[in-house]
């Protein structure tokens, strides 16, 4: 697919938060997100007995407007598109204040249907990660909108008219705890809506997962307080006891003791027990035993339906292909040429020893990933390459790869020897299994030693056949375009470390 050099800004005016993204893309296909902008707005709360918005809020969220429109002009925007949910829907002089703020503003404002918010949110979450089937659930101030996916395809949707902001305000929470029967109440009022929707609960088992601000604040929290090494939300998973243990932790505080709870936002202490609620009563109804966060939403669907349109990610690991393309795209390390090169004969080198590796599906998943991104640090420094790769591929979002996942094929990309790799694990063995060390030592010595292969950064090696010797040795026979004594040098400074690691010695030789 091709790609057009564009920077777009996504406005979401959402029940509880108005937020900005701007978006680059450039011609070779890069694309992230460059700015953002959030503003508490509490707008379902500002609604009057009668469903007015008032004035004054609607004149505050046209000075935040403007202040958006400052940002994006100040990042060369082409284009903003501007979105609406629940509040503005429900609101009665919902024309008067979509008018007033497109006088003050110039911005128009798209009033999205319940069903076309739940269509962006699938969207942001088929974009970004790997899952087949499963309910997505966006839990925002004045709705929740829940998505029946199977394969990779939207079968049943439905939004609701409850969020966390409107249904605090229906029970009349306040500053004080809430308790054992309010919770109750609210869980009981929910799940009669929901059992209106018969098909939500035809499909026990499958995971949901969960977009918005009330799901980022429970995982946040339960990262907080699990001590998870990982600070990434997108693909972490909390089982349903996770969420329960939440809710039973944060109703008996008051609001102004869960501000102070580490890990859990000052500004969402108010209204995040209710969107728990909604978020547990989904997932009875579901008969899920998970939630799967997702780190992408409505903004984020409304970047790849605007700006990526003919982008599809529907065969198998295509999201963590795309992810890999991307972050290339974003952090040319070295020549692409160079990292084909890397990455064929890794696969050669692996396909020859996989039956000393298991499991070995998962294993040449993992180094063909890896050998495509083990220079990425050098965008960075070319001489502390390894460990700036390390870096890079733990802390960008890259889709598409579990958590364990990501890690192995950061210390896989980033292998120097069996002591480095120990370090680069020790903060996050809470996240590996067993055999994990020796498979990221053994893939990562796998990746060295095609590296090696091609050290002329010249793709001299046309084919290359492998084959175990005698007296342990790891024949390597190379068809070659011209002689290769800086690559054969290169082999032999490894043989002794891939002994160590392989119990083999490699040699190289030209046929």
């Amino acid at each position: 697919m091709s790609f057009t050099a564009q920077t777009t800004g996504m406005i979401d005016i959402g029940s509880n938060t108005v937020r900005l993204s701007v978006y680059r893309v450039t011609e070779e296909g890069a694309y992230r997100v460059i700015d953002q902008g959030r503003w508490p707005a509490r707008l379902s709360q500002r609604l009057t007995g009668d469903g007015r918005l008032p004035a004054e809020a609607v004149s505050e969220l046209g000075e935040v407007l403007r202040h958006y429109k400052r940002i994006c002009r100040i990042h060369g925007v082409e284009r903003i598109r501007t979105v609406a949910t629940a509040a503005l829907r429900q609101a009665a002089n919902r024309d008067q204040a979509l008018s007033a703020l497109f006088e003050e503003t110039g911005l128009t404002i798209e009033l999205l249907p319940g069903e076309e918010e739940a269509r962006l949110g699938s969207l942001a979450m088929l974009r970004t990660m790997n899952i087949e089937d499963g309910f997505v659930i966006d839990i925002g101030g004045g709705s929740t909108e829940i998505t029946l996916l199977r394969d990779r395809r939207i079968v049943s949707s439905v939004s609701f008219p409850i969020g966390c902001v409107n249904t605090s305000t229906r029970f009349g929470l306040g500053e004080d705890p809430v308790a054992r029967t309010t919770l109750d109440a609210m869980e009981s009022d929910i799940r009669d809506r929901l059992s209106a929707q018969e098909w939500i609960a035809q499909h026990p088992g499958l995971p949901v997962i969960g977009l918005g601000g009330t799901v980022r604040a429970l995982a946040k929290l339960r990262q907080r307080l699990d001590e998870y090494p990982f600070a990434n939300l997108h693909g972490y998973e909390i089982p349903a006891e996770g969420l329960s243990s939440a809710i039973e932790l944060l109703a008996p505080l008051t609001v102004d003791k869960r501000r102070k709870l580490p890990g859990l936002s000052k500004d969402r202490a108010d209204v995040i027990v209710p969107g728990l609620v909604i978020l547990q009563a989904v997932l009875r109804a579901c008969r899920s035993a998970r939630i799967v966060v997702c780190g992408a939403g409505l903004r984020d669907g409304l970047f790849y339906d605007t700006c990526l349109p003919d982008l599809r990610l529907d065969g198998e690991d295509a999201v963590a292909e795309e992810g890999i393309r991307n972050l290339l795209a974003l952090y040319p390390g070295a020549p692409a040429s160079h990292l084909q090169q890397v990455n064929r004969l890794s696969l050669a080198l692996y396909d020859q020893l996989a039956p000393d590796v298991q499991p070995p599906a998962e294993g040449r998943r993992l180094l063909s990933a890896a050998s495509r991104l083990f220079r990425i640090g050098a965008v960075i420094d070319y001489n502390d390459c390894a460990q700036h790769t390390f870096y890079m591929l733990m802390h960008a979002h890259w889709n598409g790869m579990s958590h364990r996942e990501i890690l192995l094929v950061a210390a896989i990309a980033s292998y120097r020897n069996a002591n480095a790799l120990k370090r680069s694990l020790a903060n996050y063995r809470t996240l590996i299994r067993a055999g994990d060390e020796e498979l990221a030592a053994k893939l990562g010595m796998l990746l060295q030693l095609a590296a090696a292969l091609d050290r002329s950064e010249s793709q001299a090696i046309t084919s290359l056949s492998v084959s175990k010797g005698a007296s342990g040795r790891l024949l390597l026979e190379a068809a070659a375009s011209h002689a290769l004594p800086v690559e054969t040098t290169e082999v032999q400074s490894l043989a002794k470390d891939f002994k160590k690691c392989w119990g083999l010695t490699p040699s190289l030789r030209l046929v």
